[in-house]
């Protein structure tokens, strides 16, 4: 058996014929510069490759329904196994996918709600038992004396269908008469149905007219209705109510008869459940009575949702500092000038309510608002119109803001115009299922006075001590149905919790989870299925993670190494390759200087080798230090006051303006919550006019010392193939416009357009400007050629023709950025986008290069070097959400040089970041926490990173503390700006 996995010649991306040997059953890192090529070895070479064999291995049938991927460049691979890749994805953006879906617990939630709950009554709140037909007799004879009735079975509930077999066996049993939709025939005159169609039928068992000493023929009666339909009968009177009937005729004077006679004084019974005093009844107890997703379970109101969007005040009036006049009502104000109806109507209603157009919509009062918004409720208001120069009054009830938007998504066709007014909706919980998604009838059975959304709201934490600890309260019988499903459900939380999510609420969306929880969630899945023999590749698994919690991911991937599989991890994370069986560092570089193996071996070998930046980093030969001095700021403050998002507990914070402040503390405990959901969004709706929605808070101050806030995160820089570096930071434009000038574009008469790859004109039309084409193989993996008319250039012949320095455009989107930056040195407005660029670590990458092949970390950092382009105002808040996600210690250090030159132009730099070496360079520290989730939201500690070391409470601090005390102690090379590569190249 080989005890190796043995790649030979993997030219990938930019590997360069890269030939290593990982062992098998082994926890593997690979290591290296951003873009020196772990990526293009682990996912794009070794993964690609294992999981091409394995559905190569299928049948041609089975083919066709699986994604089949490339075969990658490389010469040859032995003693692979099936792979599984586990990325930075998120699962999934679907709002019906929770993080107890996806992980399964709650499909064994439903089956033990079905199996051990017990039914309560919402009108007596004691427990539904399973009515005998002697309890249905007594019932039915307490009914007023000489009343009529009909005993049905329903047969057929809500189902799609003809029937015709079932209705002539049940002609054969012997009944006469039969209810389909409400109207009663002779069963031998029943009409034919359309199976298109969902239909009720219910056979007439009996009819019966209440008196002394029917008990013995009702006994019969009921016992032949439950046994043909399932242990449920309904008992209608045969008479109903004149005026319930009269209320609901309709024009024929029949159909509201026959809604009526299937509803009106219905009482129901089952031999399973239903409440004798209410009424209340569930006629089965199944799993499916417990999903959302199913219309057995889900609420009507919401469609199992749990929210419904609905017109929100904070968008309809998103600044509170505008007047009326000045556009405070943004539906109302948009087009410009603003609409003089609208302007007219809100004038009149200044004149009824005594308030002016030019008061700030802050210093209106409550009642006043309301009336803006929601209206005048019913009462006549004088509105004053003047149409062509002629004025008029008219006197009727104002609908309100919220209220003709409302009357206008209800009314309009056009797409457009739904879709531009839900612009100012948001979602709300539902009014009726208050968010917990299912019908009455699924939340009226509980489990230890819980129901199962109470317990499906619940923290990883909280669920797993209280499912722990649920089977004590139960009784023998329960217990012993319960213990294998309890089981299930105990397995997957600990998998959850072993892997840091403690803090995840269970009904938390899949849409909502970072890159690294959703990871960490698949991760957890994998080690439930308790496969061997497997070859794992993930990407960066510590990502979002503290390092209180990294030691409990670490022990995860060894426990899934122990059960027989491979591991093979991509991590930067310092704790990570320190606990790696075997370690692969790439390099030298990035990009076109990378690709190679610079070393591998156990952690001794790359210690030892004098060519490896990480080693120089492990070593302490290399290091980030700490600055000598804090900042202290401007001597101004951001304070924000009472910020309640999400777990955040009333906390109140100030943030020094002109400092860099880094926002840290466990997984879960609020950063996010504070700094983005709440700071980033609340100054964006001030400074930049934003229409967004930002957690709740008391209020914030200074804000008037900053001109406009931005926020940096790792979103796609666009999502097609045709999005690039060089067009998100506009350098595509100002290339475009240099080679229009060109005296030889010029002779041609060749503008701008002529040089786009995304428009007809210059671009190569046999491929559209893409450059390649795809052939498809229908069961064998799509296959792309180089297009044979441009030969990859994306452009035609005559576009080409027109050269800088002996480069055509399609030169130019080829070359990297580095180079980019020398060629264009005597042109200003490129060369200035390229450099920053390269500065904040991007030059390995092409100037052309897809978005769609940048990772996470590289788009954040291509947005970050866009705003660094911007002419700098020295008042501006930039918020980066983890930047040094897929960042080598070296990378790190050259993205703290950019973000601190941001600072000392006097601007504001804050960073969610569990990254030490980044929270060490701070000027300033905000810790939340002490915990993740209820334990979290709070200040723990703030200050500069020497007084929250010395904060005993902070779990930051305790990882920061022996960083401090040994920056001093260690000789380092040096690090200057120029010394980027030098020593690798």
């Amino acid at each position: 058996m080989l005890t190796n996995i043995s790649v030979r010649g993997a030219r990938e991306h930019n590997l360069k014929g890269v030939d290593v040997d990982i062992p098998r059953e082994s926890l593997t890192v690979i290591t290296g510069l951003s873009g020196s090529g772990k990526s293009s070895l682990a996912f794009d070479t070794i993964y690609a490759e294992g999981q091409r064999r394995y559905v190569e291995s299928l049948s041609a049938y089975a083919r066709q329904f699986l994604e089949m991927m490339q075969k990658p460049d490389v010469e040859h691979i032995d003693g692979l196994s099936p792979a599984i890749s586990i990325e930075q994805k998120t699962t999934s953006r679907n709002p019906r996918s929770t993080v107890a879906t996806v992980t399964e617990i709650y499909d064994y939630m439903r089956l033990l709600w079905a199996r051990v709950g017990v039914p309560y009554s919402p009108a007596t709140g004691l427990p539904i038992e399973a009515q005998q037909v002697s309890q249905m007799v007594d019932r039915t004879v307490k009914l007023p004396e000489k009343s009529r009735h009909l005993l049905l079975a329903p047969v057929v509930r809500g189902r799609k269908g003809e029937y015709k077999k079932e209705i002539a066996e049940w002609q054969k049993a012997g009944f006469t008469r039969i209810r389909i939709d409400g109207e009663v025939y002779p069963i031998d005159e029943a009409p034919a149905l359309d199976k298109k169609y969902k239909h009720d039928i219910e056979i007439v068992v009996d009819r019966i007219v209440i008196k002394p000493g029917i008990e013995a023929r009702l006994a019969d009666s009921f016992e032949t209705a439950l046994k043909l339909a399932d242990g449920l009968a309904y008992l209608d009177p045969a008479d109903p109510p004149e005026e319930a009937a009269d209320a609901k005729k309709g024009e024929d004077g029949k159909s509201g008869m026959k809604l009526d006679r299937a509803t009106a004084g219905r009482i129901t019974f089952s031999q399973r459940f239903a409440c004798p005093e209410s009424g209340f009844t569930i006629s089965e107890i199944e799993p499916r009575l417990f999903s959302f997703n199913a219309p057995q379970g889900a609420c009507p109101a919401c469609d199992g949702l749990g929210e419904m969007m609905e017109f929100d005040e904070d968008l309809v009036v998103p600044n509170h500092g505008l007047s009326l006049k000045k556009g405070a009502v943004v539906p109302w104000a948009k087009s410009q000038p603003p609409s003089p109806y609208y302007m007219q109507v809100l004038g009149s209603l200044a004149r009824a309510f005594d308030f002016s157009l030019d008061t700030k919509w802050a210093d209106l009062s409550d009642e006043q608002k309301q009336v803006i918004l929601y209206g005048t409720k019913g009462k006549p208001v004088v509105l004053r119109f003047v149409d062509n120069k002629k004025s008029y009054e008219v006197k009727k009830p104002f609908e309100g803001v919220i209220g003709n938007l409302e009357r206008r998504m209800r009314t309009t066709e056009s797409a457009w115009m739904r879709e531009e007014l839900s612009r100012y909706q948001a979602a709300h919980a539902c009014d009726v299922c208050k968010g917990a998604r299912l019908k009455p009838e699924a939340l009226a059975v509980k489990i230890a006075g819980e129901d199962i959304s109470m317990s499906a709201r619940r923290s990883v934490e909280d669920a797993v001590a209280w499912f722990g600890d649920v089977a004590d309260k139960l009784t023998e019988q329960q217990r012993q149905i319960a213990g294998p499903i309890l089981k299930e459900i105990n397995e997957r939380l600990g998998f959850l919790h072993n892997v840091g999510l403690d803090y995840l609420n269970l009904d938390r969306t899949s849409g909502t989870l970072s890159g690294g929880e959703s990871q960490r969630i698949r991760l957890a899945s994998q080690i439930g299925s308790g496969l061997s023999g497997v070859l794992y590749v993930l990407d960066e698994p510590s990502i979002g993670l503290h390092q209180k919690d990294n030691d409990r991911l670490l022990e995860t991937l060894k426990r899934l190494r122990g059960l027989g599989n491979t591991v093979l991890v991509v991590e930067h994370d310092e704790d990570a390759i320190r606990t790696a069986d075997y370690v692969i560092d790439m390099g030298p570089g990035a990009g076109v200087r990378g690709g190679e193996v610079v070393c591998a071996g156990k952690l001794d070998d790359i210690m030892a080798c004098e060519e490896s930046l990480t080693a120089d980093y492990l070593s302490g030969r290399r290091a980030i230090e700490v600055p000598a001095k804090r900042r202290k700021g401007t001597g101004k403050k951001l304070t924000l006051k009472g910020a309640k998002a999400n777990n955040l507990q009333d906390v109140t914070a100030s943030i020094p303006l002109g400092t860099f402040t880094c926002v840290t503390g466990v997984s879960g405990s609020g950063k996010s919550s504070f700094t983005i959901d709440t700071l980033y969004a609340a100054a964006a709706r001030t400074l930049n006019g934003a229409r967004i929605l930002s957690g709740k808070y008391d209020r914030i101050d200074g804000l008037e010392h900053l001109d406009k806030v931005i926020d940096i995160d790792q979103s796609p820089i666009g999502r097609t193939p045709r999005s690039n570096p060089a067009t998100y930071t506009g350098a595509f434009t100002q290339i475009r416009d240099w080679f229009a000038g060109l005296p030889e574009a010029k002779a041609r008469g060749y503008k701008p357009g002529r040089f786009s790859f995304n428009v007809k004109g210059g671009r190569c039309e046999a491929c559209k400007g893409d450059g390649l084409l795809k052939i498809e193989m229908h069961f064998l993996p799509d296959v792309y050629v180089t297009c044979d008319v441009c030969e990859g250039k994306r452009y035609n012949r005559e576009t080409l023709e027109v050269t800088f320095k002996g480069k055509s455009i399609a030169d130019i989107l080829d070359m990297t950025v580095e180079d980019a930056v020398d060629f264009f040195k005597a042109v200003p407005s490129i060369r200035d986008k390229m450099e920053m660029l390269q500065r904040v670590g991007l030059g390995y990458i092409k100037v052309g290069q897809q978005a769609t092949t940048l990772s996470g970390g590289e788009a954040q950092r291509v947005k970050l070097a866009k705003e660094l382009s911007k002419r700098a105002t020295g008042r501006t808040l930039y918020i980066l959400d983890e930047p040094t996600t897929g960042l080598h210690f070296e990378d790190v250090r050259k993205l703290l040089e950019v973000l601190h030159a941001l600072v000392e132009q006097g601007n504001t730099v804050v960073v969610i970041e569990h990254n030490l070496d980044v929270i060490k360079t701070a000027d300033h520290i905000l810790d939340l926490g002490p915990g993740g989730g209820v334990n979290g939201g709070t200040i723990v500690a703030e200050g500069t990173p020497e007084k929250v070391a010395k904060t005993p409470e902070s779990y930051t601090g305790t990882y920061l503390l022996p960083m401090l005390e040994r920056a001093g102690d260690r000789p380092t090379k040096a690090a200057s700006k120029n010394d980027t590569l030098e020593t690798a190249k």
